[in-house]
């Protein structure tokens, strides 16, 4: 097992021999199983002959988060919650600023150890916590296969300058876990302002945009590995021929336990690497999904427009003032309301079920492009939706997507009006390619 270039020590504080426990933060890696900040806590706890705290830190009203967000994570939890407790570790759940709930906690701890976070706000709060707690903290990367430092210390361009930098290491990173076991049981252990798990009870305390549509998915490892169970057996097989259809079922469901941190990465790939026809999928899984965290570690406008290579800049900045035939507000666009049946139907998606079919998700994006008053307006509405509606939303795959229709990790194409060089679709390329009445069908027999 990799652990040395996957851990960081973040200060240089004196270890607490005489604390309590050891005290394990999770927050985006909410699993048990293939977890390295886990694993890595349980050993070193075991060698201190410590007992392991697991603390999870609930903010009521997460930036962006909505009632669906919330749902699909507190699922999750009430999984790793029983599966730790079989494993006679207990886990404390608080709510509140997660800097002082940490800090708190960590008084009688012997050390901290947190998984590494990616977004400014992840690295803002860990910057802190790691120079006002009293111990040793370490950060554990696990929500990638290959650590994003030791890919490259840089942004890169696209998919094929990322590419070999990740297929050079990655034999080395993507191995096992091996199994553990807690030396001294936590359970009994009292901690200050914990709260009862109940999900029903703490939907109840958002202070957040209460979703009238109850998502269709369910969080948790248990579903995570059902959906990826159906796709090893029935879908990966047909993975590329038939993964871009709206019409058709073809996608892993993935994404959104990735991005809780409900499965991880390196358990998809050693259970896909050595299936039949599944390089297409481990090229989305490994080189796509990781030059999204190198895009949102590297360059921290990854939320706004800001983010775009200067040929995108300049091209959509020339023709920002070009004639558009369709102006739409965020209320018509929230409620799916244009012109563009497809486009509704694709929002109607998203809106209704947490989810939009990938090859849509493009085209939805490059049409709220063509609708906007200019593009800076248009990246602002479709980072809102995103994050609003995807429950796989406000994550570095996230930001990439709606990066990606605005030009990055992409090429100058044929120029033309509002989009410049940038790659342009449009209805009459659906309807060449898919079965587009099959896909209204599906979406309109989805929920009102």
């Amino acid at each position: 097992m990799k652990f040395d270039k996957r851990v960081k020590l973040t200060n240089n504080k004196v270890l607490n021999k005489d604390g309590e426990y050891v005290v394990y933060w999770m927050q985006n890696a909410m699993r048990v199983e293939y977890n390295h900040a886990l694993n890595y806590a349980v050993k070193r706890a075991n060698l201190l002959g410590k007992p392991l705290l697991v603390i999870f830190v609930i903010n009521l009203k997460y930036p962006e988060a909505t009632t669906r967000h919330y749902k699909f994570m507190l699922e999750g939890l009430s999984e790793v919650r029983q599966e730790l407790k079989d494993k006679n570790i207990k886990i404390s759940f608080l709510i509140g600023d997660a800097l002082d709930c940490v800090l708190d906690v960590c008084e009688k701890a012997s050390f901290l150890v947190a998984e590494k976070g990616y977004l400014k706000h992840e690295i803002e709060i860990r910057k802190k916590l790691s120079s006002k707690v009293n111990i040793p903290m370490f950060e554990v990367e696990t929500n990638v296969i290959v650590p994003v430092e030791e890919v490259s210390n840089k942004e890169e361009y696209a998919a094929y300058t990322i590419r070999p930098k990740i297929n050079k290491l990655i034999s080395y990173y993507a191995l096992e876990l091996e199994s553990f076991e807690i030396n001294k049981d936590s359970l009994n252990l009292k901690v200050s302002n914990e709260i009862e798990f109940n999900v029903e009870d703490i939907m109840k305390l958002l202070s957040v945009f209460e979703d009238k549509y109850s998502s269709e998915f369910k969080g948790g490892i248990s579903e995570a590995r059902r959906y990826l169970d159906d796709f090893i057996k029935n879908k990966l097989n047909f993975y590329e021929e038939k993964r871009n259809d709206p019409s058709l079922d073809y996608q892993s469901n993935m994404s959104m336990y990735l991005h809780f941190g409900q499965i991880s990465p390196l358990e998809i790939y050693l259970k896909t690497k050595d299936e039949k026809n599944s390089d297409h999928y481990i090229e989305e899984l490994v080189v796509r999904r990781e030059l999204s965290y190198n895009f949102v570690y590297y360059n921290k406008n990854y939320d706004n427009y800001r983010s775009l290579p200067n040929w995108a800049l300049e091209t959509l900045e020339d023709h920002s003032r070009d004639n558009r035939k369709y102006i739409y507000t965020l209320e018509e666009l929230e409620n799916f309301n244009t012109h563009d049946t497809y486009w509704n139907a694709c929002q109607k998606q998203m809106v209704t079920t947490g989810k939009m079919h990938g090859y849509m998700r493009m085209y939805w994006g490059k049409k709220v492009i063509e609708w906007s008053n200019d593009y800076k307006e248009a990246y602002k509405v479709l980072i809102y939706l995103n994050n609003k509606y995807n429950i796989d939303g406000r994550g570095p795959n996230a930001y990439a997507g709606v990066a990606w229709c605005f030009g990055k990790h992409d090429r100058p194409w044929f120029e033309r009006e509002i989009f410049g060089k940038v790659r342009y679709m449009n209805e009459n390329g659906l309807k060449r390619k898919f079965d587009m009445e099959s896909y209204l069908k599906k979406i309109g027999e989805k929920r009102q």
